[in-house]
């Protein structure tokens, strides 16, 4: 995969490449929360708030991750429900096989591969993690968070992370993926991914 493959990788596809089904998830929400389509709901639980609004938001254009997440949060919802409610764990299901197809993740044994590593470690180089979120337009907080998980959303938004359980009571990013046999976090199996 060429840098020009990598500059078109959407946040959430990155998010996945990075963390997996929970950060992929995070970042389908926080850009929902940009549209004004979602917002936290009791006890560290999201809900949509409406259609989602701004420049981009035709159904059409936005992801198939996103559109699946907003349509499944008709009913608030924290984040391990979110991940558990059919059509999102479908969506999640597509978006692995995708990023299979590429050349990023591979089956057996679950990770990144050497094009998935480089990739990331490429968008890192280029878009290093801002010191505060000040200037950042919305499509560079997407990017951040889904480079950098936890740190880039307690950095970026703290209040909204924490509110809608995106952080704390099992509500990390931080479920890196393995890259090779040994040298792996994440504790990742082939059905869990």
């Amino acid at each position: 995969m060429d840098s020009a493959e990598t500059n078109r990788l959407a946040p959430h596809e990155i998010a996945f490449l990075r963390g997996g089904r929970r950060a992929a998830v995070t970042v389908a929400v926080l850009a929902l929360r940009a549209r004004g389509a979602v917002g936290p709901g009791r006890g560290g639980t999201m809900h949509t708030t409406g259609p989602a609004r701004g420049a981009g938001t035709d159904l059409p254009t936005l992801p198939h991750l996103t559109k699946t997440v907003h349509a499944s949060l008709y009913r608030p919802a924290g984040m391990r429900q979110l991940l558990d409610r059919e059509p999102v764990a479908r969506a999640l299901t597509d978006l692995r096989h995708e990023l299979t197809v590429a050349g990023l993740l591979r089956d057996f044994p679950p990770g990144r591969t050497r094009a998935g590593r480089r990739a990331l470690r490429d968008l890192r180089h280029r878009h290093p993690l801002p010191t505060t979120g000040k200037g950042l337009s919305a499509d560079d907080r997407l990017l951040t968070v889904a480079l950098y998980g936890d740190r880039a959303l307690t950095r970026l938004m703290p209040r909204f992370a924490r509110e809608a359980g995106l952080l704390g009571r099992g509500g990390s990013t931080e479920e890196e993926l393995p890259h090779s046999w040994g040298g792996g976090s994440g504790g990742f199996s082939c059905a869990s991914v």
